[in-house]
C-alpha cells in the first residue's frame, strides 16, 4: 500500500517521480503561508470599516507608498545575498512585525490607528511574501514543471486559506485576537524549513545545467523597475495585473460600503468576511485540484489567462443592473476562485521563462508596486468620480470594455510566453531580446 502512494500522487498531480518531494514541500511551503496570511485577513477586513470606509483610499495610497520604498530594498538585497539568506531574511523581518503588534494591539492604545496600520502592513505583507514565494518557484521550476506542477502548489495555499479562517474562528472564543499574531509567526516559521529543503534539492538535482541559487542575484538596486518598464512582455503583464487590480478594488469598495452600511454589528461583519474567504478558498482548492491543470494542458495556457476577464465581462454588466450586496457578493466570491485558481498559477508561468534577476527583481516590482498602485488610483478615481454624481451602475458599466482589453492582453501573453520558451534554445534569454521577444 506504501509503495503505492506515490504513484498515486503522481497521477493525481502529474508530477514525475523525482519531482514530487520538491513539489510536497512548496505544496507545504504555501499551505503555511497562506494559512498564517487568512487567520489575520478578516481582522484585517473589520479594521478597515473601523478605522473609517472613507479613509480607504488614503489607507491604499500608503500601502502604495510602503511598497515603492520597500521595492528597491529588496532590489538592494537581492544583489547582495544569495537566494537562500535572501528568502530567510524577508521572512523573519515580517514575523519580527507581527511581534510588533502582538505587543501593541495587546496594550490596547490608540486602537484606530492601529487598526489602519494592521491594515497596510497586512496588504503589503500579502503582497510581498506571495511575489517572493512565486520568484522562488518560477527560479527552482522549469517552464514545463510549472505548467504541470503550479496548479497542484498553488492548492496547497488554498489548503491552508481554508484552514486559516476556521482556526480564526475557533482560536478566538479560547485567546485575544492580538494572539493570532503569534499563531501566524509560527507558520512562518515553518517556511523556512520549506525554503531551505527546496534550495537545497535545486541545486543538487541534475535537471539543470547549472543552479545559481548559492550566488547573489546581481544587478542594480532599482533594476526591478527598469526592467519591468523597458520589457514589453513584462510591461504587458504589468498591463494585465493592473486591469485585475482596478476591477478588484472598485469591487472591494463597493463591497464594504455596502457592508458597513447594512451590517451594523463589528461581530457579524467579521463572520461574513471569514464566510466568504471560506466559501473562496474552500472553491478554489477544488478548482485547483481538478480544473486548472487538465486546463492548461489540454486548452493552453491563454485559456487560463483569458477566463478571469471574460467572467469579469458578465459580471460587471449583472452589477451595472443590479447593484445589490448580494450580486456583489457572489460576484466577488467568484470572480476571486477566478484568480486564485486559474488566473494567478497561469500568470506565474509566465515568469520561467525570464532571467533570474527579471525573476526576482522585475516580477516584485509588478507584483508589489504595479498592484498596489492600481489599488490607490482607482481608490481615488472612484471617490473623485462619485463627486462628480457618477453611480455605481455607470462604473460597473464602463469596467465592461475594460475587462475585454484585459482579455485580449492574457491571450496576447500565451502567445509570447510560447514564442519565448520555443526561442529560448536557440540562444537563451540574449536571442529572445535581440528578437523583441523580452
Amino acid at each position: 500500500m506504501a509503495s503505492r502512494f506515490p504513484t498515486t500522487i503522481a497521477s493525481l498531480t502529474g508530477a514525475e517521480s523525482e519531482e514530487l518531494v520538491p513539489l510536497c514541500w512548496s505544496f507545504l511551503y504555501f499551505f503555511c503561508l497562506l494559512c498564517g496570511y487568512y487567520m489575520l485577513r478578516p481582522v484585517r477586513d473589520e479594521m478597515a470599516i473601523q478605522g473609517g470606509v472613507q479613509h480607504l483610499p488614503w489607507m491604499m495610497t500608503a500601502t502604495f507608498v510602503t511598497l515603492l520604498t520597500a521595492t528597491p530594498f529588496f532590489g538592494y538585497l537581492s544583489a547582495r545575498l544569495p537566494r537562500e539568506r535572501l528568502l530567510l531574511s524577508v521572512y523573519a523581518f515580517f514575523g519580527s512585525h507581527l511581534i510588533g503588534f502582538f505587543l501593541m494591539m495587546s496594550s490596547h492604545v490608540a486602537p484606530q490607528w492601529i487598526a489602519r496600520l494592521f491594515f497596510v502592513w497586512l496588504s503589503v505583507f500579502n503582497l510581498f511574501v506571495v511575489s517572493v514565494f512565486w520568484s522562488f518557484m518560477a527560479d527552482i521550476f522549469t517552464p514545463d514543471q510549472g505548467s504541470r506542477l503550479f496548479s497542484v502548489i498553488a492548492a496547497g495555499g488554498s489548503t491552508g486559506a481554508v484552514l486559516g479562517p476556521l482556526l480564526t474562528t475557533v482560536l478566538t472564543y479560547a485567546v485575544p485576537i492580538p494572539a493570532l499574531m503569534l499563531v501566524s509567526t509560527g507558520f512562518l516559521a515553518v517556511c523556512w524549513f520549506c525554503i531551505r529543503a527546496l534550495d537545497g534539492w535545486s541545486r543538487q538535482r541534475p535537471a539543470r545545467d547549472i543552479d545559481r541559487g548559492g550566488e547573489a542575484i546581481g544587478g542594480g538596486t532599482w533594476a526591478g523597475m527598469r526592467l519591468a518598464l523597458s520589457s514589453p512582455y513584462l510591461l504587458g503583464i504589468c498591463g494585465y495585473l493592473f486591469c485585475l487590480t482596478t476591477t478588484a478594488t472598485f469591487l472591494y469598495l463597493e463591497q464594504t460600503r455596502l457592508i458597513g452600511e447594512q451590517i451594523v454589528s463589528p461581530q457579524g461583519r467579521t463572520r461574513l468576511f471569514a464566510m466568504m474567504d471560506l466559501a473562496v478558498n474552500v472553491l478554489t482548492f477544488v478548482t485547483q485540484f481538478f480544473v486548472t491543470g487538465p486546463m492548461i494542458r489540454r486548452f493552453g495556457l491563454a485559456s487560463a489567462l483569458v477566463v478571469l476577464p471574460a467572467v469579469s465581462v458578465a459580471g460587471f454588466a449583472l452589477v451595472g443592473l443590479m447593484p445589490l450586496l448580494l450580486v456583489f457578493i457572489f460576484f466577488t466570491v467568484v470572480r476571486r476562485v477566478g484568480e486564485y485558481a486559474i488566473a494567478k498559477p497561469a500568470r506565474e508561468v509566465l515568469f520561467t521563462v525570464l532571467t533570474r534577476e527579471e525573476k526576482y527583481k522585475a516580477k516584485n516590482f509588478i507584483d508589489t508596486a504595479v498592484s498596489r498602485g492600481g489599488d490607490a488610483a482607482t481608490g481615488w478615481m472612484v471617490s473623485m468620480v462619485k463627486t462628480l454624481g457618477v453611480g455605481v451602475t455607470q462604473m460597473a458599466l464602463v469596467l465592461v470594455p475594460l475587462a475585454g482589453l484585459w482579455a485580449w492582453l492574457g491571450w496576447s501573453l500565451a502567445k509570447q510566453e510560447e514564442d519565448i520558451r520555443i526561442a529560448k534554445p536557440k540562444g537563451n534569454a540574449v536571442y529572445c531580446q535581440k528578437n523583441g521577444m523580452l
